[in-house]
């Protein structure tokens, strides 16, 4: 045995526990293999188009001047109900605004509010999840037994509910949804916690005499966010989905702003001569989501299964 795993036994413990004839792991700060990402992303044309989409939507969260440049506010009433063509993408309202350019803007608004609710699930759940499963026994069964009362109500009722009691507005819509989201990240949390506790490499850390707050931090935290964080992307989806439901429902911000749900509310009343005031900016929703799902499904096991 060489002199440096003498020197240090956790390190030895941990060498011993690694399976044979495996390689040395890759360091955390170690760059991502370029040229198999662009092969993994070329060789699947929706997952392709699902990051383009992903990235326009982003694009038009931050950058929204970078697609329109016409106010999402100022309507021209001359120009009311006029159909898709090419001075107006997605057509004017009925008071003459393109709606093109309240759909970009209204990704600002709709994009904040799911970042918030992912932000809140994914940090609330996980800790939740981490804490019942790393600590185990009575503390494990109150946690669980609570995310089991939050898994008893649908996710849009207890949103509604929230949101009643908080308040209208964006960001209050956000906190409602993402609390609404704590349990299943509180599941998939401590499931992982706990199949990582029972690892050889932990044990082997824990027998070399490591204190419980490194074996944490350094071992199972590392290893169990993997799946955490996977469900977040699949939750990205999702809570555009409920976000908008609530807007549309008119818990979002007041009028006029653009947030996607309320123009879609808005242009209900006028299905009958203008249909794209309700299509269109649904078409940008489903597109948003179901890109986000084909990245998460990409995430949670097609880049692992590649050769």
């Amino acid at each position: 045995m060489s002199q440096s795993l003498v020197d240090d036994p956790a390190e030895a413990a941990l060498a011993l526990a690694r399976p044979i004839g495996a390689g040395p792991q890759p360091y955390p700060g170690r760059r991502v293999d370029v040229r198999r990402l662009l092969r993994f992303v070329l060789r699947r044309p929706g997952l392709l188009l699902s990051v383009v989409v992903l990235v326009l939507v982003v694009l038009a969260s931050f950058w929204p001047d970078l697609f329109t440049s016409q106010d999402p506010l100022k309507g021209v009433p001359s120009q009311n109900f006029r159909g898709p063509s090419g001075s107006h993408w997605f057509g004017t309202d009925e008071l003459g605004r393109d709606v093109f350019s309240r759909v970009v803007h209204g990704a600002q608004l709709s994009l904040k509010a799911t970042l918030i609710a992912v932000l809140v699930a994914f940090v609330a759940g996980g800790l939740l999840g981490v804490v019942a499963g790393f600590a185990g026994r009575w503390v494990d069964d109150v946690l669980m037994r609570f995310v089991d009362v939050l898994l008893s109500i649908p996710a849009l009722f207890l949103s509604l509910a929230l949101v009643t009691a908080l308040g209208y507005g964006t960001v209050k819509v956000a906190v409602a949804v993402g609390i609404a989201s704590v349990a299943a990240f509180a599941r998939v949390a401590r499931a992982e916690v706990l199949r990582v506790r029972q690892a050889v490499f932990v044990e082997a850390s824990h027998a070399s005499g490591a204190r419980w707050y490194a074996v944490l931090v350094r071992h199972v935290l590392p290893n169990a966010a993997g799946p955490v964080i996977v469900l977040a992307t699949l939750d990205f989806g999702s809570s555009i989905l409920a976000v908008s439901a609530l807007s549309f429902l008119g818990y979002g911000a007041p009028p006029p702003a653009p947030e996607w749900g309320t123009l879609i509310s808005d242009g209900r009343n006028y299905l009958a001569n203008a249909w794209w005031l309700t299509a269109l900016p649904g078409l940008a929703i489903a597109a948003t989501v179901l890109a986000t799902n084909r990245i998460a499904r990409a995430l949670d096991g097609e880049w692992n299964r590649q050769p």
